[in-house]
């Protein structure tokens, strides 16, 4: 190949590998703790670094470790984690009741954060928790495990 062709192939050639060999870039997300999660990360760990940029935010008594041992013993830190019980149903990382979680969600969020409205969204979860908590105390959660 000769001239303009040549040129074209070997630009476009440069152009791939370049783009091939650059990280990938997360979409951005508004609103606070709008981590991705690595690659190979087990999700207790992400739900660990949720919590923890949570607590950063929105200080609690005994801080991201208390956080983090009442989350282990609530859902043994699973998003998606559900329980039935006499009492109704619980979500997601604190269990939070699935009739309670809707006021909780309008109460402790903002709408231009786009959080997901679900309890069982580890990031939506976390933070409505940990922004109840910070204002409000442990109160539901007292007593839970050895935390």
């Amino acid at each position: 190949m000769r001239g303009p062709t040549r040129t074209l192939v070997s630009t476009g050639l440069v152009l791939a590998l370049l783009g091939a060999a650059a990280p990938a870039v997360a979409d951005h997300r508004p609103g606070p703790c709008a981590l991705d999660r690595k690659e190979g990360e087990g999700i207790r760990n992400y739900a660990k670094r949720l919590i923890r940029c949570a607590t950063d935010e929105w200080p609690v008594r005994g801080g991201a470790e208390r956080a983090i041992c009442i989350a282990d013993a609530e859902s043994h830190l699973n998003p998606k984690a559900k329980a039935r019980s006499a009492e109704g149903t619980y979500l997601g990382l604190f269990q939070h009741s699935a009739d309670a979680w809707p006021d909780r969600y309008r109460a402790w969020t903002k709408r231009r954060w786009e959080l997901d409205d679900r309890a069982l969204n580890g990031r939506t979860n976390a933070i409505v928790t940990i922004r109840m908590v910070s204002v409000n105390g442990w109160g539901p959660w007292r007593g839970v495990g050895d935390c």
